[in-house]
């Protein structure tokens, strides 16, 4: 099988993971391709988007048989950017990862496969993010290798307001409440791109935390 990843942000920490995931498909006789860039789409059997920014459009999309997005919600709740940072920042120990077909609009096509994953409230961004991230290459295997078993399902309810996407602001700390009081925006702020910061005396601080060895 030719397969496409496309994950936009090459900075990114799960292209680590897609570069494991990349090998172990490949052991298994698939045509496995990494993209960071619609440019370089070359059409095939499955594009999966993991971490993409960018919408795909319709022409690209129809190089492939399947073009499947990951989201981490349970849909159609929670479509938008950053689903399971939102959830996190509101208290949820519980997220579901979809994978569905990339469709207009965004976020509301046909769910192949649902997982979820469990979180007990102390991990912080790279522990989150190693659950996510196993949460989607397992969806993804199974994509591969269950492609003509899978009856995609179209998403029923009503979808609510759309999540937007992050930005740096959105990890700003202020120092004259307590650490209890933003300790899950400090868990969820990415230490390398986006790192939690406060203003305080005319400075501005990087704030980063790491857990104390057992």
């Amino acid at each position: 099988m030719k397969i496409t990843v496309l994950c936009t942000d090459h900075r990114h920490p799960v292209n680590s993971y897609l570069r494991h995931w990349q090998k172990e498909m490949q052991a298994q006789g698939h045509e496995v391709e990494l993209a960071h860039d619609v440019t370089g789409l070359k059409g095939g059997e499955i594009l999966f988007l993991v971490s993409c920014s960018r919408v795909i459009q319709k022409a690209e999309r129809a190089q492939y048989k399947a073009v499947l997005v990951l989201h981490a919600s349970s849909l159609p709740k929670g479509r938008g950017w950053s689903p399971h940072i939102w959830a996190i920042l509101e208290g949820a120990c519980e997220v579901e990862v979809c994978l569905l077909a990339a469709e207009d609009p965004v976020d509301s096509g046909d769910v192949w496969l649902r997982q979820t994953f469990q979180l007990e409230g102390h991990e912080l961004f790279p522990e989150s993010n190693e659950t996510l991230f196993l949460t989607e290459l397992s969806l993804m295997t199974q994509a591969v290798e269950r492609t003509t078993e899978i009856k995609p399902e179209a998403q029923q309810g009503t979808p609510g307001p759309l999540l937007r996407r992050r930005i740096p602001e959105d990890s700003r700390i202020d120092p004259h409440k307590t650490i209890a009081e933003q300790f899950d925006l400090l868990r969820v702020a990415d230490p390398i791109r986006y790192p939690a910061f406060m203003d305080f005396r005319g400075k501005r601080y990087w704030i980063k935390i790491e857990k104390a060895p057992k």
